[in-house]
């Protein structure tokens, strides 16, 4: 069931970030609704900030006035989001919030997504996004940490190698 829940974002009063999160996880643990919000979080960076010749490490909200669920969106979920003290909303138009998109969700550093790949060194593949889209090339090489491929795609007469993360290709 878990694997259905979707990132989606909340719009609070500006200061009440932590307290709107403690109050959706309180609610969640309360009524058991574990399976359906599965985490809910306030994207922070640490920045060192010198005051006075002294280094002091500052937590900072990326996105102030916002929190992130991760849930399925029930009836019931988007009643509890919705009716917490200190939420303003969801974003997205009212009736139908819209959930981040993976490539939000990377950009944001909220989760790290990990695609599963069917392929191997020397496989044949089609680019089906980004500036070589329909372009077919040949597998160089497989970066699992970076989920990327090196692609050797022919223009202009001459073999190119071209960095591709997986989502960007199909095998053929």
């Amino acid at each position: 069931m878990t694997q259905d829940a979707k990132w989606y974002v909340v719009h609070t009063y500006s200061g009440h970030e932590k307290k709107v999160m403690m109050n959706i996880e309180k609610m969640v643990e309360n009524r058991g609704m574990e399976d359906l919000i599965v985490e809910v979080k306030v994207p922070t960076e640490e920045t060192i900030e010198i005051k006075n010749g002294k280094k002091k490490v500052k937590e900072t909200k990326l996105f102030p006035g916002y929190v992130l669920v991760k849930m399925q969106m029930t009836d019931e979920t988007w009643y509890l989001v919705r009716n917490t003290r200190g939420v303003t909303g969801f974003v997205g138009p009212s009736s139908k919030p819209i959930p981040l998109t993976d490539k939000e969700i990377r950009g944001m550093g909220v989760e790290e997504i990990r695609h599963e790949i069917n392929a191997k060194v020397g496989d044949s593949v089609r680019v089906i996004s980004g500036p070589f889209e329909s372009f077919i090339g040949s597998i160089e090489s497989i970066n699992m940490e970076k989920q990327t491929f090196k692609v050797l795609i022919s223009m202009f007469g001459r073999e190119t190698p071209v960095e591709l993360e997986f989502h960007q290709v199909e095998a053929l």
